[in-house]
């Protein structure tokens, strides 16, 4: 996600406090949020199966997914 893109958020945040916001714009706004949640999740998750738990002992364990029940 770009920094124009996440400034449009911002923007339309805004106006939506102040003055409100047309259907486009609503519709906009929804798109930008969706795609900015994608890219968090996705950058979360390659952090997460970057990450390591070190042990006193000095073992690393890979951090993995937790099973649904």
């Amino acid at each position: 996600m770009t920094k124009e893109q996440v400034a449009r958020i911002n923007e339309l945040a805004r106006k939506k406090k102040t003055v409100g916001l047309t259907e486009s714009e609503l519709k906009e706004q929804a798109e930008l949020r969706a795609q900015y949640l994608k890219d968090f999740r996705e950058g979360f998750r390659r952090q997460l199966d970057n990450t390591y738990i070190q042990y006193e002992d000095g073992t690393r364990v890979k951090l993995e997914q937790k099973k649904r029940q």
